[in-house]
């Protein structure tokens, strides 16, 4: 049995969506992270629908904040534990992207996902295990999980932009090229990456006009 997930909801400004942009925040954050970033992406994306999903627990270390799964060097859990948590939260996800491409329409390939952090980890480990080809992954600021299992257990290749900070002290700014090649090895032929130098654990503002005109590749009819 997968959790409902919660979404913060902007409608495409033409009225109609013909494509779609789910953000994923990190540790700790919610739904209103990353949702501010609709606003300066909206204007280049009119036919995209913007959706922000809330994670399914309270953080363990940040009560006021979600987590998709717990991280034992942070809150004191154990590696079973996160496991569990990520292929628990990673099926809550799979099955929130089917009911939403359902409701609205659209087919896989006009979805994008864009996390950061922890949700970029999740927009990693989930969009290569499903059937359908999503229209593209950005992740900023996070990392590959199970890098060992990815050529076995992919079913998909879409496209991905990784982006990082070189001052990144929260998630190793190496994880962006270990990530890609870890990619490349599995087979991937679309990766691209960007440094956002001189940048911390965040997203400047380089780092997000990258994004945009990925996403627009990507996305825009």
């Amino acid at each position: 049995m997968t959790r409902p997930l919660r979404a913060l909801r902007r409608d495409a400004a033409t009225g109609r969506a013909r494509s779609a942009l789910v953000f994923l925040h990190g540790y700790g954050a919610d739904a209103q992270d990353l949702f501010g970033l609709a606003e300066p992406l909206a204007p280049h994306l009119p036919d995209t629908l913007f959706l922000s999903v809330e994670a399914p627990e309270p953080c363990r270390a940040a009560p006021w904040g979600r987590q998709w799964f717990p991280i034992p060097w942070i809150d004191g859990s154990s590696e079973a534990e996160a496991r569990e948590g990520l292929l628990s939260a990673a099926a809550d996800l799979q099955a929130w992207l089917d009911a939403t491409l359902e409701a609205e329409g659209l087919a896989a390939g006009r979805l994008a996902l864009f996390g950061f952090s922890q949700g970029a980890m999740m927009a990693l480990h989930c969009a290569p295990r499903r059937s359908e080809t999503l229209a593209g992954v950005v992740a900023c600021s996070g990392r590959l999980l199970a890098p060992e299992r990815l050529a076995a257990e992919t079913l998909s290749r879409p496209p991905v932009l990784l982006l990082h900070g070189d001052r990144d002290e929260v998630v190793p700014p190496a994880a962006m090229p270990e990530a890609a090649h870890a990619l490349h090895d599995a087979g991937w032929t679309a990766v691209r990456t960007h440094v956002m130098r001189g940048t911390a654990h965040g997203i400047a503002p380089d780092g997000l006009g990258v994004a945009l005109a990925f996403l627009r590749d990507r996305l825009a009819v």
